[in-house]
């Protein structure tokens, strides 16, 4: 009996697409897949399994314990990728090195990541997104985040807010309290987590002035306009926080060309959840959902650790949290449209066949019943399929 339970479940933290749930999934992923053409990105597909020793390098190793792990017949230990970014930095360092730069690539996969399954979060999950190689340019960091933003509108979505941060702000910060490097590490993952009063706990043990545990406690909440941004440099009292502020504000001109800039906001508090990133980072928010629904960010230093040193920024989109907070938002979602129900009676297969031939060549979607039906038995499988028209070959 527990044998033939199992043959109808799935494994944890995974899940079934309906017609109708794959059919929206498609069809966003096929909005993305030709807004990034436009835009001159082109399309990369990477293994779904990697070596873990190449998922893990330099600065992504605290990413171990989330990745779902197998061995190959030779006992070398692979991992399903829990992420885009790692998988096409080894490839650009491997199969592109002489691809013209600035390099623009997308994607659309899956990835796997083990954590607590809850809505919005899955084990496996399917991401859009692109990395822009070969610039250091805060250009190119607004192009990133333009992108962005015009990929949730043409998702269908149009109320959300992109909240932008810069790492360097607050490691300029902590490096000027001269702040251990452990401490730094506690302090950036209560800021990532949000959780303040983990953070004011972990600043009240310091051996700092009062007025620095006032600024450190204070990171989280600088949020807001261009006016928040101003004030911040009051608390950047080295070089390192300024030229991040510097550098949002660039960006921020940008997006205003852009005619973007009324969905951004800034959030100097934000920590991405992967350490690779070395400049600006962003999340996207959404009324109803807790959580964001794409995030990326620049990062400078993770295709030295495959041995190309290149620049690189970027950003994923969640299709999952996109189709939910479409749902939540009762917003349409795209659709594969259902344009002809063609059913016929006795002796009319042939036409029905040319029929539906033509009607397809037209641009039509037609869905030809399998065997002759009364008009009435053929007006109830269209109205049930849920096709716009119907046509009857009598």
């Amino acid at each position: 009996m527990e044998k033939d339970k199992n043959v109808l479940e799935i494994p944890y933290g995974t899940r079934d697409f309906l017609p109708s749930e794959a059919a929206s999934k498609r069809a966003i992923e096929t909005k993305l897949a030709e807004l990034f053409a436009e835009w001159g990105y082109d399309e990369v597909v990477t293994p779904t399994i990697e070596y873990l020793d190449n998922l893990t390098l330099g600065s992504s190793r605290n990413t171990e314990p989330h990745l779902f792990k197998l061995f190959d017949k030779d006992n070398r230990t692979l991992a399903l990728r829990h992420e885009m970014t790692t998988p096409i930095a080894r490839l650009v360092s491997s199969r592109l090195q002489d691809y013209p730069l600035p390099m623009k690539l997308s994607y659309i996969s899956s990835v796997f990541r083990y954590e607590q399954t809850q809505t919005g979060r899955q084990c496996e999950f399917h991401q859009a997104g692109v990395e822009l190689m070969g610039s250091t340019s805060a250009f190119a960091d607004a192009e990133i985040i333009a992108l962005a933003i015009q990929g949730l509108l043409r998702a269908g979505l149009n109320d959300f807010q992109i909240c932008l941060g810069q790492v360097e702000f607050i490691s300029g910060i902590m490096e000027q309290y001269q702040l251990a490097p452990d401490v730094k590490v506690e302090l950036k993952q209560a800021m990532e987590q949000r959780d303040l009063v983990a953070l004011g706990n972990r600043v009240d043990a310091l051996k700092l002035p009062e007025t620095a545990k006032q600024v450190l406690k204070k990171l989280p909440l600088l949020n807001g306009g261009e006016e928040m941004v101003k004030g911040a440099y009051d608390l950047a009292l080295n070089e390192q926080s300024r030229r991040a502020l510097d550098n949002l504000c660039e960006i921020y001109r940008l997006l205003k060309a852009y005619g973007v800039e009324k969905y951004v906001r800034f959030d100097l508090g934000i920590i991405r959840d992967f350490s690779y990133y070395t400049g600006m980072v962003f999340e996207a928010y959404t009324p109803g959902l807790g959580f964001p629904l794409c995030g990326g960010g620049r990062y400078d230093h993770l295709l030295a650790d495959f041995g190309s040193a290149c620049p690189a920024t970027g950003f994923a989109s969640g299709i999952e949290r996109i189709l939910l907070a479409l749902e939540r938002q009762e917003l349409a979602k795209p659709s594969r449209a259902r344009d002809v129900y063609l059913a016929y009676a006795a002796g009319k297969e042939s036409a029905a066949i040319a029929q539906a031939e033509t009607l397809r060549h037209s641009g039509k979607t037609v869905e030809l019943s399998l065997s002759p039906q009364t008009k009435a038995d053929a007006e109830a499988a269209q109205q049930a399929k849920g096709y716009a028209e119907l046509v009857y070959l009598a």
